[in-house]
């Protein structure tokens, strides 16, 4: 609770001060509107139905391609760490594009796909597979060779091995994976909605994009604060339960005093 009203008065505090520099003409409002100016777009926008529209229209396609990107980088991970001939192959080239720019692969899902939802989710995919693929094939690598081996002593092996002994093992690493492949999907939905123009529905990448053709700072604001507090609530609801279950059950992530 305490905590909690520490972070309420520093973001209020931030405010005012937004609002003094603002209104005492340090910066223009052009350049930067007032917090008042950004609040006044947000509830027009939420009373006229289309910030909600923007956001649910995002979130369907960030939790599609992320989905899929789950679904593809899980198991190329497990497989890298278990083939030497598949981690100098997939595993170097997964490496290689990890360090491309989201933004890299909308001209060619323009090309494949066209102005369509498919070039859209395949961005978000290609953003989110390969940081997947990369953390849970180091997850694994670093389990204790120990555990293995006490396995196969007990008996265990196969996939009795990998689901009991190995997947558990590696939670840690996975979900660091998880978490990045996360902030990888966000920023390359970003990239495409900004990029991709469609009919089939407005995201808060377009009101971002449509701010910045206007003119309107008080939108561009407004929609790039909306971002962050989606990032902020899927961490909080979808990684940190997990987080602080392995944290529990394993006694760590306790700071020292």
């Amino acid at each position: 609770m305490k905590r909690t009203i520490l972070v309420a008065v520093f973001f209020v505090a931030l405010g005012l001060i937004w609002q003094a520099c603002v209104s005492s003409h340090v910066w223009s409002a052009v350049l930067l509107p007032a917090p008042l100016d950004v609040w006044d777009y947000l509830r027009s926008a939420w009373d006229d139905g289309s910030l909600v529209e923007a956001t649910g229209v995002t979130l369907r396609r960030l939790l599609v391609g992320y989905g899929i990107g789950l679904l593809i980088g899980l198991p190329l991970g497990f497989l890298s760490s278990s083939s030497e001939l598949v981690e100098d192959t997939l595993g170097t080239l997964a490496l290689g594009l990890q360090t491309l720019p989201s933004v890299c692969w909308i001209p060619l899902a323009l090309l494949w796909f066209g102005q369509s939802e498919g070039a859209m989710l395949f961005v978000v995919v290609m953003g989110t597979v390969w940081s997947v693929m990369i953390a849970t094939a180091t997850g694994v690598r670093t389990i204790p060779p120990v555990y293995a081996r006490a396995a196969r002593t007990m008996g265990s092996g196969g996939l009795h091995k990998w689901t009991r002994v190995i997947f558990p093992a590696s939670l840690p690493f996975l979900l660091s994976g998880m978490k990045q492949g996360w902030a990888f999907a966000w920023r390359s939905l970003m990239a495409a909605e900004i990029y991709v123009t469609i009919l089939t529905g407005f995201g808060l990448g377009h009101l971002l994009h449509y701010g910045r053709e206007l003119n309107a700072m008080d939108q561009v604001i407004a929609i790039m604060l909306v971002i962050v507090v989606i990032g902020l609530l899927a961490d909080k609801v979808m990684f940190e339960p997990w987080e602080r279950a392995m944290h529990r059950r394993w006694g760590t992530g306790q700071r020292t005093r």
